[in-house]
């Protein structure tokens, strides 16, 4: 059996390396870096399909160095020191790092990761980590600190046309097809940007024709629709089932958001990103109409974080639901948004002298705090006094929406502020 056309088309150089031109362009930071022969331990960071595994094939290759490979999801501590033992003893004096490479390392414990500090500091190996999470939160911040980071980019129209006419012109099986490119735009949608999605689309409608091939957007979404796995939590299925959720959730249907977050149950989807999604939507959506709601969505998130796939599918289920028969508001979500705008806008507003802090006498002397009024000095533990810059005093940035739980949030403003709070 042949190997697949994504895996057949791999690029094995620079010059033949499709998109990243940010990165690996003429006079780019990693072209210079890999030219010189040198590199220093990075991270990749992008979504699937835009060439993080194939750019780090090609800087072993280029620098002609030791290069063990180390997946996430199936290494251990145990593989990560043998390969480290590995390459310290297979290293000569003045050679250059054997390079390590660990694909989706934002599923590496801290416990793993931690394994990895020692190596990468004293330069027995060079780290090159891939990930489609952000680093930030995946990666623990000691081996973040002795990592660059690099941000790939999913591929443009112009990249992935690119690698059409590359595909159907030079591998040996396609150009005997005799394909033509009628159409385009549907393969592309559907790729979403992952080069890696687009050749297996490409291979899938070619392998299911005969003689020779037409592509055109009709054809590609006929095959596409037979395909049993339609739902893929790295394409353009995926973006439609979890907007179709979180709608479905902001509507009030429970009904609905449990059936699309089986489908993406079913579909293999990370129950991280459903339950990331569902914090997302407790601020967003419910807010202050139901503070509870975050509560609950963060207490899912840890629950999915501690016990994993299949207990967790009835953690996620019992928010989806609470969420879905929340009343909801989109306040807070619209406030902010106004005070950025607002901010963008008016530029740096000095702060008003009562409200600075005073910690020097120097900032004292220059009525720093001067007249700032202690609300828990008064009754009620409110008085009223200015807090925002004096050429926006008067701006309003938070509207309750009239729900019984902001409904009491409303009233205790107007009666703080009095007019000020009347809509």
């Amino acid at each position: 059996m042949s190997e697949p056309l994504a895996e057949r088309l791999r690029p094995r150089t620079l010059d033949d390396y499709i998109g990243q031109s940010h990165l690996v362009g003429e006079g780019a930071v990693l072209r210079r870096m890999i030219d010189s022969g040198r590199i220093s331990s990075f991270i990749l960071w992008g979504p699937p399909g835009v060439g993080k595994t194939t750019l780090a094939q090609i800087i072993a290759h280029k620098l002609d160095t030791p290069f063990y490979t180390l997946s996430a999801v199936t290494s251990g501590v145990k593989d990560v020191r043998d390969v480290i033992e590995k390459a310290q003893k297979g290293r000569f004096f003045n050679e250059a790092s054997p390079i390590l490479f660990i694909d989706e390392i934002h599923r590496f414990s801290k416990s793993q990761q931690d394994s990895l500090l020692g190596a990468v500091e004293r330069g027995i190996v060079t780290l090159i980590g891939a990930t489609t999470e952000n680093p930030s939160f995946e990666v623990i911040r000691p081996l973040l600190s002795r990592c660059q980071l690099y941000v790939l980019k999913s591929l443009g129209k112009d990249d992935l046309l690119a690698l059409l006419h590359r595909a159907i012109t030079t591998d040996v099986f396609l150009k005997e097809r005799h394909i033509e490119l009628k159409e385009t735009g549907a393969i592309l949608r559907y790729s979403g940007g992952d080069a890696r999605k687009l050749l297996n689309i490409l291979e899938l409608v070619v392998e299911s024709e005969s003689g020779d091939v037409v592509i055109t957007d009709e054809l590609v979404v006929a095959r596409l629709q037979q395909n049993p796995l339609a739902y893929d939590k790295d394409g353009e299925m995926h973006y439609d089932i979890i907007s179709a959720f979180i709608k479905s959730i902001r509507g009030s249907d429970p009904d609905a958001a449990l059936y699309w977050m089986a489908r993406m149950i079913e579909g293999g989807e990370d129950p991280q990103f459903i339950a990331r999604r569902m914090v997302i939507s407790a601020s967003e959506d419910i807010g202050l109409a139901n503070p509870n709601a975050l509560l609950l969505a963060n207490a899912a998130f840890d629950t999915v974080m501690k016990i994993g796939w299949p207990e967790a599918r009835i953690a996620l289920a019992e928010c989806a639901v609470y969420l879905a028969t929340s009343p909801k508001s989109n306040s807070a979500y619209l406030a902010i948004d106004a005070a950025l705008a607002l901010v963008r806008q008016t530029g740096n507003q000095p702060v008003p002298l009562h409200l600075r802090n005073a910690p020097t006498q120097l900032m004292k002397d220059l009525n720093y705090g001067d007249g700032y009024m202690y609300p828990h000095d008064y009754p009620g533990h409110f008085t009223e006094q200015q807090y925002m810059p004096d050429e926006l005093k008067n701006q309003r940035l938070w509207h309750g929406q009239h729900n019984p739980s902001e409904e009491k949030l409303y009233q205790r403003m107007v009666n703080y502020w009095g007019k000020r709070f009347e809509d």
